[in-house]
Order: C-alpha cells, then structure tokens, then sequence
C-alpha cells in the first residue's frame, strides 16, 4: 500500500474516529422513519474500505478491476471512493 503498519492503524483509527463524529451528528438532525440499523449490509468492512481507497490512489485501476479484485460491484467500489 504503500504505509508502514504503524500508519495504517493511525488512519484506520482516525477514520473510524471520524466516521463516528460525522453519524453523531447526522442522526442528532435525522428525522427517522425505519428503525436504526435496517438496510443492507455493507460488504467491505471499515478497514476494507480504507484500503480500497490506498489501493486506488496508488495504482489508479479502473473501477471494473476493484469490481473483480474485491468481489464488489464496480458502483459500489466507486461510492465507497467518492
């Protein structure tokens, strides 16, 4: 990837640190109809994700090799860049 170890548990901490900030603050304005924890599942866990985005900027793949790289749809490869 491109990081030591070190960094990458520095960034996959201050991104879930982060991530949590921005849902506190999503459902404190939410007005909720479903209950909490309905839709689908994400596919790729958190630090997955992470990777998926080190992966791409390093090597700039199409989103159609993520597709069959990591079993995603190439939409959802892009969502979770973007």
């Amino acid at each position: 990837m491109g990081i030591s170890y070190q960094q990458w548990q520095q960034l996959t901490r201050t991104r879930a640190l982060t991530l949590q900030e921005q849902q506190n603050l999503l459902e404190k304005s939410k007005v909720r109809i479903n209950a909490q924890g309905g839709g689908r599942k994400p596919i790729l866990s958190k630090d997955e994700e992470v990777c998926l985005c080190l992966f791409y900027l390093r090597q700039m793949p199409t989103f159609e090799v993520l597709e069959i790289q990591l079993g995603i749809s190439n939409t959802e490869a892009n969502d979770i860049f973007f």
